[in-house]
């Protein structure tokens, strides 16, 4: 294999031989997710356990589409620039019908941002990298070989049970986030059930290393040549790894499937070559499901323990980070004392309707990926034959719309009819290039007053960020407004804006959010 899997250190805990005080936070499951919650939560100043019953990582390059907001997180936890190094930068994307292209899409068609709209980069490699970034950082206690094996909650912590080589012990902490994954040990403990749809259809995944020149884009069949009558994705890695993944249909034998005879034919017709070797393969099923809350007292999902979707349009571990960012600064504020317990409702609140706008996406795919004879198969081939020729059909073929930052509906009074939709409240605030340094480097870590072409107020109680109108500005920010304020969250969301505002106006805007009540 072209990764070496390297084992982390597993070191006692101090809780075999006496009990430990009470932490701030316990996080179960040490994938991207769980270490970005304990990096976001360290960025806050609040530690946190994070207890994992695994000692390396994740087998197979599992998650590899990395969007530009996800990338701008991983920034904020400082393994951005590393990931787009280490990855493979892509913007465009090719669907085909048959052997023909019938269209492409630029997913970045504008300069002026710091991350690209895209990096294919396996997932062990993006969990290295924030393994290194935890292990440095004295705020986080990261535990390998530490299996969760029971939960209790109180009316003010919860309790965890946890087995590791040298015999059970046991932790208390005043809130837990359930970070454990699709399989979440921590979710069938407290018998909760996923809501949702289960599609009958099954993919294979494999990546294989060849050498070839393949470009770094993302090419999609429907009805390939090669795989008649179904589906088929490609995608460029680092180290000369290639994603295939191949529409088997409902009625396949996953046992059967997963043997090397079975795939390694698929492959070779699909690339017209057999010199390559498989690193990794795996079978799943379309699954489009979630929580129906992510917020239980004192446990907290987040990640694909609270939502699964299919994987076309990369929207599994990219949701996951964004679940992250709603979190961390909301829970870091209830810890510290700076905000009530009801702020956390704002995270569910805002990830439940996220993982809604994932879902009803990631499921128009799968319908159109896999359409049941009848309406459903004739408008899917309708669309496809039509979109050949006609563009105004070009944007009904679905072959997985693309991760997107959600925008919550925040209420977006006053109204700015001036101001660009792209900066409305509920948004992330978009990039922009401040001569040698960023914008989004500039709002974070804090809530943050952003005044472009005014001053601020005197008297208010945030930091503030004040700029001169420039290109990138007046587009993304100002519109055809002459000035504006911006009140931007910790998560780098637009939180309000206005034209004019006093300090006592933002000041109560401010006091609103933190208080749980928007």
């Amino acid at each position: 294999m072209p990764y070496d899997y390297k084992p982390f250190d597993y070191v006692a805990p101090a809780g075999l031989n006496t009990p430990e005080p009470r932490h701030k936070v316990i996080i179960v499951g040490a994938g991207p997710i769980g270490l970005a919650a304990a990096i976001e939560l360290a960025n806050h100043g609040v530690g946190s356990v994070v207890l994992d019953d695994n000692n390396v990582v994740s087998v197979g390059s599992r998650a590899i589409c990395w969007s530009k907001r996800s990338l701008e997180i991983l920034d904020r936890l400082g393994v951005g620039e590393t990931c787009v190094q280490k990855g493979v930068t892509w913007k465009v994307g090719r669907t085909h019908h048959g052997a023909r292209e019938v269209f492409n899409f630029d997913l970045l068609p504008e300069d002026g941002h710091k991350m690209p709209a895209f990096v294919n980069l396996q997932q062990y490699y993006v969990e290295e990298y924030l393994v290194a970034q935890a292990l440095a950082n004295p705020l986080i206690d990261l535990r390998f070989k530490n299996k969760v094996v029971g939960l209790d909650q109180h009316a003010d912590h919860a309790r965890v049970a946890i087995e590791t080589p040298d015999g059970e012990y046991a932790l208390e902490a005043d809130y837990l986030l359930a970070c454990d994954g699709a399989r979440s040990p921590i979710r069938e403990m407290m018998g909760l059930e996923f809501e949702g749809v289960l599609f009958e259809e099954r993919f294979l995944i494999a990546d294989i290393e060849m050498q070839a020149d393949f470009p770094p884009e993302r090419w999609f069949w429907f009805e390939p040549e090669f795989h008649a009558g179904q589906s088929a994705l490609l995608h460029k890695q680092p180290d000369n790894i290639y994603r295939i993944d191949l529409q088997l249909g409902w009625d396949s034998d996953p046992e059967e499937e997963r043997k090397p005879e079975r795939i390694i034919p698929r492959i070779e017709k699909a690339l017209g070559r057999s010199d390559f070797t498989l690193d990794w393969t795996s079978i799943y099923t379309f699954q489009c499901r979630r929580l129906k809350k992510f917020v239980h007292d004192r446990v907290i999902f987040v990640g694909d323990s609270a939502h699964v979707v299919s994987p076309f349009g990369a929207r599994g571990g990219n949701g996951g980070l964004q679940d992250v960012d709603a979190l961390g600064w909301r829970l870091a504020a209830v810890l510290e004392g700076a905000a009530p317990a009801a702020l956390l409702a704002g995270y569910d609140a805002e990830r439940t309707y996220g993982s809604d706008e994932n879902i009803a996406n990631s499921s128009r795919t799968t319908r159109f990926m896999s359409p049941r004879d009848g309406a459903e198969r004739w408008f899917r081939d309708a669309v496809l034959a039509l979109s050949e020729h006609a563009e105004f059909a070009r944007p009904m073929v679905n072959s997985g719309r693309l991760s997107v930052p959600c925008t919550y509906p925040l209420d977006a009074a006053p109204d700015c009819a001036q101001m660009p939709a792209s900066s409305r409240p509920g948004s992330v605030a978009p990039d922009a290039p401040l001569g040698n340094d960023w914008l989004l480097s500039q709002l974070a870590g804090g809530f943050t007053l952003l005044a472009i072409g005014v001053a601020a107020p005197e008297g208010c109680a945030l930091r503030v960020l004040e700029l001169a109108e420039m290109p990138e500005l007046r587009q993304r920010y100002l519109g055809q407004a002459g000035q504006a304020l911006y009140l931007i969250r910790p998560d780098q969301v637009v939180a309000a804006r206005w034209a004019e505002a006093d300090a006592d106006t933002i000041n109560a805007q401010l006091a609103a959010i933190t208080e749980g009540s928007r």
